[in-house]
């Protein structure tokens, strides 16, 4: 009985309980990371972008094993796209650190990169639910959750 009430079907366009909350309060760590850069604290500035940085970064490799996920989940069925869609988030995020590591200009240009791939993903996603390989609620419950924690990202590379 509980696990009716929680969950969705696949074939609902609803996503299941347990994702819609957990994806959504996904979301606080960034926002908790702009309210401290429209404070305005200067103290606290660095460490507010490095952790807004390193939620970014750990959220799209995160992203990338989603995708892996379905892409074993579906076998055989799976195009070798996916598989390749799925390593590059790790790549890009460790990428973005780069700057940081030899001292050039960060966090803004690698908070831009990250929020624009983190948008940008959102065109993998739709293929995968168009191919099946997502369940039909996928872009319901990842167009908000792109979007934000994309938007979200921008936001402060830009506060």
């Amino acid at each position: 009985m509980l696990s009716s009430i929680m969950s969705a079907p696949d074939s609902s366009p609803r996503p299941p309980v347990w994702p819609l909350w957990l994806g959504l309060a996904g979301l606080l760590p960034q926002l908790l990371v702009v309210f401290a850069l429209i404070g305005g604290n200067p103290e606290a500035r660095f460490v507010a972008l490095a952790c807004g940085f390193a939620y970014a970064a750990l959220i799209l490799s995160f992203l990338g094993g989603m995708w892996w996920g379905l892409a074993a989940a579906n076998g055989r069925r799976s195009p070798a796209w996916v598989w390749i869609a799925a390593v590059v988030p790790s790549l890009i995020a460790l990428a973005s650190a780069y700057p940081w590591m030899v001292g050039a200009p960060w966090p803004g240009p690698s908070l831009v990169m990250l929020g624009i791939v983190l948008i940008g993903s959102l065109g993998v996603d739709w293929k995968l639910r168009d191919l099946g390989l997502a369940p039909t609620w996928w872009l319901t419950l990842r167009i908000p959750l792109s979007l934000g924690l994309g938007g979200m990202t921008l936001a402060t590379a830009w506060l």
